[in-house]
């Protein structure tokens, strides 16, 4: 009953002139850049990051979950007329959503994943309603060992999970930890990493590693492999669907509904499983026409990954609100506004900040329902959208993220930082690093760092402190499992491997 009075204030927020006009942008902007390929709701909440210093908090984040999920929103529109996946939770959709366009149903492969990504955004919502508050009551019984478990479990969950290899991940995190550890220890008082520079004594902004990483990183990559030549786009009439189509996608939107959400919540659990399991398990499932139609465009195939894509978005929210714990890249980003702001998200946040966190859920029930209005009617707008020249929108993003970053405190420091991360940025796409591990490892590396000198103070430097709470051994656990998961699947899909090749570094690298 507290959680729906808290939700229904939240509503009170949520519904001003003001947070409305926000959240309107908020999804016009994640719509936007999610119909563009290369560019995801992570680079977009990034750049917007040093744009949104003087916005009240409330209404950042409510602008913020509109970015969000319209990326979602948008991605299956790349996916669908252009068999280009704008996110790597869109591939699964471009398998079948290309094929509809190609047979002339584009609209109702718009349409399909547009209504689903409705229903699976709502209902998705409602549980993280219901699941928020259980997660804080529990989490405040967490001591600084289990922060430091819980901090052991987001770096291995991500690098093993969010990289093809977990060297890569790893690799990319220790990028991340050594960036963390740049600036004045906080409890000797001692210069780290600074090399004798002044402005480096407060440590680099996360502000400044999430746009040059994710925004500046990503630009440099995809302009390196730029085609001058205009996309061809599937043309699209006016989204709907007739009678046989609602009645082939209701159910696929709920099972893919029921398998994203759990998955979001994961530490490392992302969209791309479940909108894998949904494809799998629509197509195990499927009879008669719809058994016939699967590789040539079935209506099953676009509705179920694209409910599972945007439930597991909104299933990312819950540990990052109730534990400050990024599973996803663009978690990773909100976790760095909500720094920008001087918050920590966790059990705290939910009572010393409740006004926030309640107006940003029911902002995604509202958001929710204006990208419905925007995506039926605009779907052949949205398309055109994909005709901007790709060096012009490069070009401009480069410009903005500097001009954003150089806003912030005005220190020509700031910018050669953000270059020299951008170029970091878009060596780690080049060699296959994932970028993701490296700013959470940048952001709650201090944190990590923090909670261990506190567990090991409590503790007069037993290490064994460590692993005295039952919460902090089954989260070291977990760790683990996450680490050796992908090496024991790795090895046995691999049986008649020689041993002679297993020395050879480059096959983990």
């Amino acid at each position: 009953m507290d959680s729906l009075q808290l939700l229904l204030d939240g509503f009170a927020g949520a519904l001003t002139p003001v947070n409305l006009m926000y959240a309107l942008i908020g999804v016009t902007l994640g719509t936007l850049v999610g119909v563009l390929p290369g560019i995801g709701p992570a680079m977009t909440v990034a750049l917007l990051l040093p744009v949104t210093f003087s916005v009240p908090p409330t209404s950042a984040f409510i602008m913020f979950a509109g970015i969000y999920y319209g990326g979602m929103y948008g991605g299956s529109t790349t996916s669908i007329l252009l068999n280009t996946p704008g996110e790597s939770s869109s591939m699964i959709t471009a398998l079948e959503g290309n094929k509809m366009a190609r047979r002339g149903r584009a609209a109702q492969a718009l349409a399909t994943a547009a209504i689903g990504s409705f229903v699976a955004g709502t209902i998705a919502t409602a549980l993280l309603v219901v699941a928020a508050p259980a997660v804080v009551s529990f989490a405040i019984s967490f001591g600084p060992e289990d922060y430091f478990a819980l901090a052991i479990l987001a770096f291995t969950a991500v690098s093993s999970v969010l990289s093809r290899s977990v060297v890569r991940g790893l690799a990319s995190l220790g990028f991340g930890l050594v960036i963390g550890l740049i600036g004045i220890d906080q409890q000797t008082g001692q210069a780290r990493l600074t090399l004798g520079i002044a402005q480096l004594l407060d440590g680099v902004d996360v502000v400044v590693v999430a746009v040059g990483l994710f925004a500046l990183g990503e630009a440099l990559y995809v302009a390196s492999r730029l085609r001058h030549s205009l996309p061809e786009v599937v043309p699209v009439g006016r989204a709907w669907m007739g009678r046989a189509d609602w009645r082939r996608s209701w159910l696929p939107w709920l099972r893919g509904t029921a398998l994203g959400f759990p998955f979001g919540a994961l530490p490392g659990g992302g969209a791309e499983i479940p909108t894998f399991l949904s494809y799998a398990a629509e197509k195990r499932l499927a009879r008669g026409v719809a058994k016939e139609e699967y590789g040539k465009g079935a209506i099953e195939g676009v509705a179920g990954p694209e409910a599972a894509n945007n439930a597991s978005a909104a299933g990312t929210l819950v540990p990052l609100l109730t534990l400050g714990l990024p599973t996803s890249a663009t978690a990773a980003i909100l976790l760095a506004a909500f720094q920008q702001y001087g918050l920590q998200p966790g059990p705290q946040l939910f009572d010393h900040n409740p006004a926030l966190v309640w107006g940003m859920i029911a902002s995604l029930f509202i958001g929710n329902t204006m990208l419905l209005v925007l995506n039926l009617p605009l779907a052949p707008l949205w398309a055109r959208v994909l005709r901007i020249p790709r060096p012009y929108l490069y070009a401009g993003i480069v410009l903005f993220a500097a001009l954003g970053v150089y806003a912030l405190n005005g220190s020509v420091v700031d910018l050669v930082v953000l270059f020299l991360l951008g170029l970091l940025g878009y060596a780690m796409r080049r060699f296959g690093l994932p970028v993701a591990p490296a700013v959470i490892g940048m952001i709650l590396g201090p944190m990590a760092e923090i909670q261990l000198r506190r567990a090991l103070a409590i503790g007069a430097g037993d290490v064994s402190v460590l692993v005295r709470s039952p919460i902090a051994v089954v989260l070291l656990l977990l760790a683990l499992a996450a680490l050796l998961t992908p090496l024991v699947r790795r090895a046995a899909a691999r049986p008649g491997r020689k041993t002679v090749d297993a020395p050879d570094d480059r096959s983990e690298g």
